[in-house]
């Protein structure tokens, strides 16, 4: 039975003329007693713990005390109310009497003791002679005015304890209550709804907030905004690694960080430019004249670190890519042409000095052995951003010379560039570069950013090696599943897990055991299932792509943005013959290549 389903209230105030000495906090302090509570069950035929439970004692003013009591009927309700105000009137009363009895006690000895000293003033003045009982009046007059102060507060006490000291207000105002929880006075029922609306409130926020954060932070999401393969994922770091001066792959070898930009390596030599996976000491040429012979001949690759914004641990991978490329015992040249705000002379522990900025502008018209630096990494040079004086964007107009040059001094060229959406200079920097690795950090970029670099990267027609995404935390996508060919699974670019990566300018290898066979019946073998291509190879299939230009005979013919979306074929090999009317050639089994046709003129 609902305890609560009907509601009643009375409310009491003190007597007429008992306001001054009666309070509602003194009653509200009694009310409250557990006293009350026992003489109140003792007329409904409960005990006091229900009684307690069913009411609720307030003070509304300094005058007057309020009751409210519930009950599962009308009459329950307002007999409880009813005895609860009677046994409040009753007891604080009977309480108040007592203490006016004690009170009236005590002024009764006082009273007595001063008509006892009244008495003495009073046989002195008589005493006394005319000229000394002028001097005695005053003292006479005052105790006289005591004792009738004394006897009149006796009286009053006396009056005041006949009667009741508080009395009912009103009559008692019953309503029926409601079933609603919201409305339950329970204190534990209340702070569980509060905390019920509270949690679905946060849930409620963390979604909207969820949907309304479209900035990149998984593989998948990566792939799919710009278009193009994640190669690489970095780990989130540290606020301990974060502040290393030096590489990680040189101070903390074995940190799963270094790890991650040694395998970055890894499959740079696997996918990247031909120069840059050739064997680094043939026989002969450890010496110097012979790296220096080898480098005339085979001039060393560009590889450009670009990125969209500043913040995607740009500089950070060139120092570490650097030296895991150095562990392989190639020499690697790092270039920074970030002008606007250098970092990697911090990060491979390098001091102030001409660079860059001296070489482009003219200044430093000496060789580049003047101004290539050794650093920390055994196996890497630098040359520093340098001093920028002229306008940056000026600088990079000139930057075709300087390359050509590096790239007798080392075995591979790392270049460092200002974020592709925030300055020029890397747009103009990418057509001298063989390959192009962009940086991303989880959670720094958005779509619309990633497609815009995209795009930029895809007008240039140099080949984009790949995404390095950092600041993850553990794996952020799934290997994508064949929808053929026997459920294999296929890797980025579209190979099958189980087929051998082929090197860029090396001819498609022969499926072996079908062309045997083939020849061995004499019947057409079945050709394989074709395999589908990830989805930043798909989005672009619909668009009529154009092919892409080869730079200086160095690398692969790739495609570029079409009219209905990006389509950027993968490698294929330096003088691969194209088909006419802009097409690329078709795909080889086991390879990266996709056809492309251009719009009819």
């Amino acid at each position: 039975m609902d305890n609560a389903k009907w509601k009643c209230k009375v409310a009491i105030t003190p007597v007429a003329g008992a306001g001054d000495t009666v309070r509602a906090d003194q009653v509200l302090s009694y009310a409250q007693g557990s006293d009350v509570a026992t003489a109140a069950a003792e007329q409904p035929g409960t005990d006091a713990a229900a009684v307690i439970a069913r009411r609720t004692v307030t003070a509304d003013s300094a005058q007057m005390l309020s009751i409210a009591t519930t009950g599962p009927t009308q009459q329950s309700c307002s007999d409880l109310a009813a005895a609860y105000s009677a046994a409040i009137i009753k007891g604080f009363s009977d309480e108040s009497a007592k203490s006016a009895a004690e009170t009236v006690k005590k002024l009764q000895a006082q009273a007595d003791a001063q008509q006892q000293a009244l008495d003495d003033i009073q046989q002195q003045f008589n005493r006394s002679s005319a000229g000394d009982q002028p001097k005695l009046q005053p003292k006479l007059t005052a105790a006289s005015t005591s004792l009738t102060a004394t006897l009149t507060a006796i009286s009053k006490l006396q009056n005041g304890a006949q009667t009741d000291a508080i009395q009912q207000w009103g009559s008692i105002d019953a309503r029926q209550g409601t079933t609603n929880l919201l409305s339950s006075p329970t204190r534990s029922v209340r702070l569980g709804l509060a905390v019920a609306l509270g949690l679905a409130l946060g849930v409620v926020a963390a979604l909207m907030l969820s949907r309304m954060d479209t900035r990149l932070r998984t593989r998948n999401a990566v792939e799919e905004a710009f278009n193009l393969p994640v190669i690489g994922e970095g780990p989130q770091l540290s606020c301990r690694l974060r502040r290393l001066r030096d590489p990680l792959v040189r101070a903390r070898p074995s940190d799963p960080a270094a790890e991650a930009y040694r395998s970055l390596r890894s499959t740079l030599l696997l996918t990247g430019p031909d120069a840059l996976a050739l064997p680094v000491h043939g026989q002969g040429e450890r010496e110097p004249a012979g790296a220096v012979a080898r480098r005339l001949t085979r001039p060393a690759p560009v590889v450009l670190v670009a990125s969209g914004s500043s913040g995607d641990g740009r500089s950070t991978t060139v120092a570490n890519l650097a030296a895991a490329l150095a562990e392989t015992g190639r020499e690697v040249l790092v270039l920074d042409c970030d002008f606007r705000h250098p970092q990697l002379h911090a990060h491979l522990g390098v001091g102030g000095g001409p660079g860059m900025a001296e070489l482009l502008s003219g200044e430093q018209l000496g060789e580049l052995d003047e101004l290539i630096r050794p650093t920390n990494v055994e196996g890497v040079s630098l040359i520093t951003g340098g001093n920028t004086t002229a306008y940056p964007a000026a600088l990079v107009l000139r930057a075709a010379e300087a390359l050509r040059r590096a790239r007798r001094y080392a075995d591979v060229i790392l270049v460092d560039t200002s974020p592709l959406l925030h300055a020029n200079d890397a747009y103009d920097l990418v057509q001298h570069a063989d390959a192009v690795l962009v940086t991303v950090r989880s959670g720094n970029a958005t779509p619309e950013q990633a497609d815009r670099v995209s795009e930029l990267l895809s007008r240039t027609g140099v080949p984009v090696a790949g995404v390095v995404l950092l600041g993850t935390y553990g794996p952020t996508g799934r290997r994508r599943r064949s929808a053929a060919g026997g459920g294999g699974t296929t890797a980025l670019g579209g190979r099958s897990a189980q087929t051998a990566l082929p090197r860029p300018g090396a001819p498609a290898p022969e499926h072996g055991g079908q062309r045997a066979a083939e020849r061995g019946s004499g019947r057409p073998a079945e050709r394989p299932a074709e395999r589908t291509a990830p989805s930043w190879a798909r989005r672009g299939a619909t668009g009529g792509g154009t092919d892409g230009r080869s730079a200086n005979g160095t690398h692969g013919t790739y495609g570029t943005r079409g009219t209905n979306g990006p389509a950027r074929a993968a490698w294929s090999p330096p003088g691969t013959p194209t088909s006419p009317a802009g097409c690329a050639p078709p795909a080889t089994t086991g390879t990266r290549a996709t056809t492309t046709r251009s719009s009819p003129a």
